[in-house]
């Protein structure tokens, strides 16, 4: 059983970036597909981007070009770099793992995901 925590949300002005990490605990996360989501007040939750245990990456069009999904192996930990962020994309942001069949598989709906962290809270504001 793997346990996840995120952390690096805060405050930032459009155009501003964040890193936000999710650190894992009890098992390897190499071994496992790793998901980013997110949720706004009032909104459904949605996918933001994955990693698949090949290290192969998906995103939404959304943050295409604007987002980076990595992770290091040695920290057992995935990340999320955002770059040039807007207002729209605040949002409680989750990390969430599987260990995914096939092995090279990114899901990418809530559903897809059995573990999950508390969420942090990204705010892009002036």
């Amino acid at each position: 059983q793997v346990q996840l925590v995120e952390s690096g949300g805060g405050l930032v002005q459009p155009g501003g970036s964040l890193r936000l990490s999710c650190a894992a605990s009890g098992d390897t996360l190499n071994v496992y597909a790793v998901g980013w989501f997110r949720q706004a007040p009032g909104k459904e939750r949605e996918g933001v981007s994955g990693i698949s245990a090949t290290d192969g990456t998906l995103y939404a069009d959304s943050v295409k070009g604007r987002f980076t999904i990595s992770r290091d192996n040695s920290k057992n930990t995935v990340y999320l770099q955002m770059n040039s962020l807007k207002s729209e994309d605040t949002s409680v942001y989750y990390c969430a793992a599987v260990i995914p069949h096939p092995f090279n598989y990114i899901p990418f709906t809530s559903a897809e995901y059995f573990y999950w962290g508390q969420g942090a809270q990204v705010t892009v504001s002036s």
